[in-house]
């Protein structure tokens, strides 16, 4: 390595290698001469393993991460490794191709295609994994790397190659090594394992004899090969050579785990310090995670599991010396996970989860066979052998019972009861202690996490939140082991997925919370009063000191649980000193808001410097800090305040907050903490609603975990990652679909179904909307088959009001290929490109689903409010009864529809509604002459049609059946005076027109009454608790709601008995695993039926970026950020993507469309304003160069509030050019990478913009804020200018390149974001136009310049921050003078 190169690692400790230092970089050199694809293959050295071994030597084994980085990037593997690979291979050839395998695991990127060319060397290569790991040769650390590797490859079972090649090693043939009468045991419960056994026996037999005769042939022949066969032989024997002949399948686990205990065993208190620094105790760490990996998920458990007991690993690890060394906290951790994991509630062949009862009922089937076992072979143990179970159960009387037996007769019994190999005794190897334990750890009832979790407090208290070992750091290297749960593809049972979901979603919400209470104590500065008490000398916006608290009321508890049923506390603040913004916050808090309530006892005196030896709550006196619920806000008055309480009715400065605490918790302090804890409490702080709902989440979790999931049984193994991943899709097609207005015409469905033979029912000329397809059944290999026809449509009536809202999308032949998915039943994956129509796509699905199934009841859930509000006013604009949608949370306030679609909005519509339909009802008695007050009510309107409207109208059918006359209908029909109002004439003499004239008439009537009598239990409904309820529940056939209120209300809504078929998710890709299943989770599951739910639609873009997790440690190590949707792409559970943009221009998508196979535009982006060009710019997209300002780039004022004041001078001064040359300030957003940077922009704005004329852009927010929204122009500041920072993650790129309609102009330094290699395809394009700002002379918006023409008054090359204020500065002058003058004229 050359010297620079040992400088740049140790410099940047694992920052990506940048393209510069690439080309400098002597392994470049190297990898020219030898790999890389830029030489031609004839110029390129032949392969040497010395190369190979001298760049593991020095580069890979003691290089650092960006030695391998680098390595990587060069295609090592796939173009010098792989091909070259070759059997016997030495140990530094396979531990570079581990090493690269785990660099392209941990970057996240494709790790076995290479592999795919050649399966039968793949299969060697991992035998020579294996040999290496069981051998000598290998150091305990590379033996880690290769546990790595191993994990690595049980985690991609996804994946056909690694997955036949990985499950080998994990099948039946490993029970060899388990005690004969435990196999026995186990095969008998299973007699199909029985026969398969026994096959594996012939066949082990019937290859010894022949193995040893091959080898003995080929060794002969390979003295002189000749020709292919002798090759091919030579070949295998190679082969066999590199595994040594082991049986791997057969043999691998059990030497692994032998290996493992005996490295385990030579670890002492004396040699501690040694087994740390030679990577002993590392080797062991990760071989525990290995096996716990193994073992919770189920295609390796099945057999691995029951070896691991066999070998009594747990308990080995338990006793062993490391156990109780202060190095081997970490060691324990794991060892319970993998405890845990070993008697996980589940049935090891089947899958099936285990219920309570049937884990009690294996249980006692143990302690029966022990006690049989006791009674007829030890007559010391006859009263252990007649005693009942429940008496000998527990491990102390169990041990009182065995102390009768000596050692060796204990040994037997441990032999009888199958849990050692039937071998002479020895008191070395068998102590008593172990034996015991055994024993013990084989026949105890073992207490599940699920009943750890039920008496586990909801809120995070300050000993979770600042405990280092719970919590996990920040950030933590690749190789870092933790004693976290993850979440991978597989799951073994619906508990296990919520149990591990809980834990690190808990461990998430608590490292927020730590974070922003932290900033709170830093903001108050308590500080110690000469008396003793406690004075906050600072304010903080989220806090406030206590006037009081007390506990109000703390309930009994429920029969079988210790903690209360409820405990309710009363907050009491003043918030007369709040300032008048932080006021209005303060007094926003509402229902189901989460409150910290904090314990402050300060250390520091008044003038004195903290102490920074000591942890952070001890150097700013935090003594509890406990969690809260508001339920109810009482003015000073104790009036209760609400959502529709006027300002002017609340009294006083004093708010009351009464909240609820949790029960668990308050027992838990009054059991083992000796002072009145909740009588210390001094300051209460609150944290931003949108950050803090986790609560919600956890309580939604736990209530799960104590009931039966409700998943339906065609998702419930996809979902749990087992299976055919086709199993859930169409689980019912439908030959014929109403596809209703889905296309505009009839060449629009020929384009639609390209891949279809299309017949045309009828003329094609007359065909109209609204369609429906009826599909033939297709032969296999057959081109399918379809007939398109027109649904007759009956005359809706003669009012505008009457006749159905259409569909204006001309959906692409991928859009209909994905709306159909969604209709039919089943599970539907939509992969939306940033602007290919997903809300479109999901509007339609709704309303075909709507109109097709009238009865079934469809939720509609998004990640956040204002892509719901999207969808939710597309929707309303289709044809869809406006009394048959609600939307639920917060967020309906900036719905921009007529009317309010709030539960209670639609109650008031409801009522309004009956009053304006029963003056129609009262007008059209007028009109028929009835005079009695037939519009009562709703009963008395059905009364009215039963008895005189439709006797009118079965009379009026009679008479124009008899009499055929042209003018029948008019003389006869029976509400002409009804009708007078209606536009237009209504009969014109045609029969037949006038027919069917009079049909629409009297289905208009009908919809009256139909109407009301869906608006009647409103009527009979007095409370408006019951009629939302009834809404909820019975009327809204689309609900709609965000992820987060689906988990706030779930408890609620399954109290009501809410019920859907339905569920389409927008926003999928961006929303937790956890936070898309609560919503699959709000019915109960029927007894009789099971699951209701029928369709499941899930929308999103898994290029685009994932779910906000703020902990890196829970984001890398434990998977938290993986959404379903993503977890569901990578099962590769069929998917549709959208194929075709229309957001941007041409020359826009370029940017980000290399990220998506097959992306093409719409026509609509190459017509209209996108053939325009940007109005006082020479380009539509640009990179700015933004060097220096005054001296500085990047600058971090507090740790990770990065900020960049040239990049913000200079966006600001853009967009008042842009101002001034007359762009929108609506067109206009800024964005950027870092949330400081946000905050400088803001700042910049407000002194730079106080004129009122330049206004605000439409946003400033951070990209990925901006997720999901778009504008017509963008500002985008990348910010860093040391190193390139999270913009790496291509996925934020591609969010940040996809968000502009018209203009993108991206600010940042050139010579960084240029030379990082994630970049190069989207920064290809970037850098084909100048890095200096290119402007336009004298251009003014809008222009009618064609976006590739050249200005025609010249461009003007901006070389710097300054001159654009210069520039800025001479244009609002100019105006301004203009105004004036323009004014003085006018005057």
């Amino acid at each position: 390595m050359s010297e620079k190169a040992a400088k740049n690692t140790r410099r940047t400790g694992g920052v990506a290698p940048t393209v510069k230092e690439i080309l400098e970089d002597d392994l470049t050199r190297i990898s020219l001469e030898y790999w890389s694809p830029r030489t031609p293959a004839n110029k390129r050295k032949k392969f040497s393993a010395k190369v190979v071994a001298e760049i593991y030597a020095k580069e890979i084994k003691a290089g650092g991460q960006q030695r391998i980085m680098l390595l990587e990037l060069s295609r090592y593997l796939e173009c010098f490794l792989w091909p070259n690979f070759a059997a016997p291979a030495p140990l530094s050839h396979v531990m570079s191709m581990v090493a690269m395998v785990n660099e392209k695991r941990r970057e996240n990127v494709p790790a076995w295609d290479c592999f795919k060319e050649d399966e039968e060397k793949f299969a060697l290569f991992l035998e020579h994994v294996l040999e290496y790991l069981l051998g000598d040769e290998a150091t305990f650390a590379e033996r880690e790397r290769l546990l790595v590797f191993l994990t690595h490859c049980f985690q991609s079972l996804e994946d056909d190659l690694v997955r036949k090649n990985a499950l080998k090693l994990a099948g039946l043939s490993m029970w060899h090594h388990i005690p004969e009468g435990r196999r026995e045991a186990e095969l008998a419960a299973w007699p199909r394992l029985q026969k398969h056994w026994k096959h594996l026996q012939k066949q082990e037999k019937k290859k010894a004899p022949a193995s040893a005769a091959s080898k003995s042939k080929k060794s002969k022949k390979q003295k002189s090969p000749r020709g292919r066969k002798a090759a091919k032989e030579a070949a295998e024997a190679e082969g066999e050579a590199a595994s040594g002949g082991k049986n791997f399948a057969r043999d691998f686990f059990a030497l692994a785990l032998s290996q493992f205990l005996a490295v385990l065993d030579a670890i002492t208190e004396e040699n501690a310090q040694e087994a740390i620094s030679d990577g002993k105790v590392k080797y062991c760490e990760r071989f525990i995670q290995f096996m716990s990996e193994l073992v919770s998920q189920l295609p390796t458990r099945r057999f691995l599991r029951t070896l691991v007991e066999c070998t009594h690993v747990v308990v080995r690890c338990e006793m062993s010396a490391l156990a109780t060394l202060p190095a081997g906290r970490l060691f324990n951790e794991l060892v319970s996970t993998l405890r845990y994991f070993q008697w996980f509630e589940i049935d090891d062949f089947t899958g099936t989860a285990l219920s309570k009862e049937e884990m009690m009922a294996t249980h006692c089937t143990k302690i029966q066979q022990m006690q049989r076992v006791a009674f007829l072979h030890f007559p010391e143990l006859r009263t252990f052998a007649l005693s009942n179970i429940g008496s000998v159960e527990k491990r102390f009387f169990m041990k009182q019972y065995l102390r009768v037996l000596d050692d060796p007769a204990f040994y037997r019994l441990c032999c009888r009861l199958h849990l050692f190999s039937e071998q002479p005794y020895s008191a070395t190897v068998h102590s008593r202690a172990f034996m015991e334990e055994v024993l013990f750890s084989r026949m105890e009832r073992h207490s599940s996490m699920l009943e750890t979790l039920s008496t586990q407090p909801v809120y995070p208290t300050e000993e979770l939140m600042w405990d280092e070992n719970t919590m996990p750091a920040e950030r933590v290297g690749s190789n870092t082991v933790l004693a976290l749960p993850r979440l991978n593809l597989q799951f073994l049972t619906m508990h296990d997925y919520l149990l591990r979901t809980f834990q690190l979603y808990r461990l998430e919400a608590a490292y927020e919370i730590r974070e922003d209470l932290a900033d709170v104590l830093k903001r108050v500065k308590p500080r110690r009063l000469d008396m003793g008490t406690t004075q906050f000398t600072g304010w903080a916006r989220m806090a406030l000191p206590l006037r009081s608290f007390k506990i109000t009321s703390v309930r009994t508890p429920h029969i079988g649980e210790a903690h209360p049923k409820r405990v309710v506390g009363e907050i009491i603040v003043d918030l007369n000193g709040a300032r008048g913004g932080i006021r209005q916050e303060w007094e926003s808090i509402h229902l189901h808001d989460v409150l910290y309530l904090l314990s402050i006892d300060a250390t520091i005196r008044k003038g004195d410097q903290p102490d920074m030896s000591k942890s952070f709550i001890e150097r700013h006196g935090l003594k509890y800090a406990r969690g809260c619920e508001v339920f109810e806000v009482l003015d000073e008055n104790r009036n209760a305040i609400d959502d529709r309480t006027r300002p002017q009715d609340i009294q006083g400065h004093v708010r009351i907050f009464r909240v609820r605490l949790d029960p668990r918790q308050w027992l838990a302090d009054r059991q083992n903490i000796q002072e009145d804890v909740y009588g210390t409490f001094n300051l209460v702080a609150r944290r931003h609603s949108k950050e803090n709902n986790f609560k919600a989440v956890l309580a939604s979790i736990q209530q799960l975990l104590s009931s039966k999931c409700a998943v339906p049984e065609w998702l419930h193994d996809v979902f749990l990652g087992y299976g055919d991943p086709h199993a859930a899709q169409r689980v019912s097609s439908l030959p014929t679909i109403n596809y209703l207005d889905t296309f505009l015409d009839v060449q629009h469905a020929r384009d639609a179904l390209p891949n279809v033979e299309l017949s045309i029912a009828g003329s094609e000329k007359e065909l109209q909307r609204p369609f429906r397809v009826t599909f033939e059944p297709t032969e296999e290999g057959g081109k399918r088959k379809a007939l398109l026809e027109g649904i007759p449509q009956p005359n809706p009536g003669p009012f505008p009001v009457d006749r159905p809202k259409q569909n204006a999308v001309r959906f692409t032949d991928r859009q209909l290929e994905a709306i159909t998915s969604g209709v039919h039943e089943g599970l539907t994956l939509v992969v939306g490109p940033p602007g290919t129509g997903k809300t479109d796509v999901a509007v339609q699905i709704i309303n075909l689903i709507y109109h097709n199934f009238p009865k079934q009841r469809t939720l509609l859930i998004t990640h956040s409010n204002q892509a719901l509000n999207q969808l939710f006013e597309k929707i309303a604009a289709l044809d869809i009864e406006d009394r048959h949608l609600v939307r639920l949370g917060h967020g309906q306030d900036q719905l921009e529809t007529e009317g309010d679609f709030s539960r209670y909005g639609r109650v008031d519509l409801m009522l309004q509604k009956r009053e304006a339909l029963l003056s129609e009802v009262e007008r059209l008695a007028g009109s028929i002459g009835v005079s009695a007050d037939v519009a009562y009510t709703c009963e008395t309107a059905g009364h009215f049609l039963t008895h005189h409207i439709r006797p009118r109208w079965e009379e009026y059918e009679d008479i124009v059946q008899r009499d055929t006359a042209d003018d029948a209908v008019t003389t006869h029909f029976p509400f002409h005076e009804f009708f007078s109002a209606a536009p237009g004439r209504l009969f014109t003499g045609d029969r037949a027109h006038d027919l069917d004239a009079a049909e629409g008439c009297f289905r208009h009537i009908a919809r009256v009454f139909e109407a009301l009598d869906e608006i009647r239990p409103f009527e009979l409904l007095r409370s408006s608790y019951d009629r939302t309820n009834y809404l909820l529940t019975t009327q809204a056939k689309i609900i709609a709601m965000t992820c987060t209120h689906a988990a706030l209300k779930r408890n609620d809504l399954i109290r009501l008995g809410f019920k859907f078929d339905n569920m389409v998710m927008e926003e999928a890709g961006q929303s937790l695993d956890i936070e898309t299943f609560i919503p699959l989770m709000l019915q109960a599951e029927d007894e009789a039926e099971g699951s209701r739910l029928k369709r499941v639609v899930l929308i999103g873009d898994h290029n685009q970026l994932p779910p906000v997790i703020k902990n890196m440690s829970l984001q890398k190590y434990s998977h938290l950020d993986q959404s379903l949707f993503t977890r569901l792409i990578r099962l590769q559970v069929p998917h549709i993507q959208l194929n075709a943009q229309g957001r941007c221009r041409p020359s826009l998508a370029n940017l980000f469309k290399w990220k998506y196979e097959d992306l093409g535009n719409l026509p609509a982006v190459s017509k209209g304003e996108y053939l325009k060009a940007n109005a006082g710019f020479a380009h539509d997209f640009q990179f700015v160069n933004v060097e220096a300002f005054n001296g500085k780039g990047e600058t971090e004022p507090t740790p990770h509030f990065i900020q960049n004041l040239g990049e913000a001078e200079y966006l600001v001064a853009v967009f008042q050019y842009m101002r001034l040359v007359g762009y929108p300030a609506s067109k206009i957003s800024i964005i950027t990478t870092y949330k400081g940077q946000k905050h400088l922009i803001r700042d910049v704005l407000d002194q730079r913009c106080s004129h009122p004329f330049f206004g605000r852009p439409n946003r400033v927010t951070t990209v990925d804020r901006f997720q999901g929204q778009q504008n017509d122009y963008i500002l985008l500041s990348l910010v860093r200018t040391k190193t390139v920072g999270h913009v790496r993650d291509v996925r934020r790129l591609i969010v940040a390149m996809s968000r502009a309609r018209l203009g993108l102009y991206v600010f940042g330094r050139r010579k960084l974001f240029e030379n990082c290699y994630e970049l190069t395809k989207t920064f290809h394009h970037l850098l084909q136009r100048p890095d200096k700002l290119a402007l336009a002379n004298k251009e003014t918006f809008p222009t009618v310049r064609g976006v590739d023409e050249v200005p025609a008054h010249g461009v003007l090359g901006v070389e710097s921050v300054v001159q654009m204020a210069d520039l800025v500065a001479r244009m609002s002058n100019a105006a301004a003078a203009a105004s004036t003058a323009a004014a003085s004229h006018a005057q």
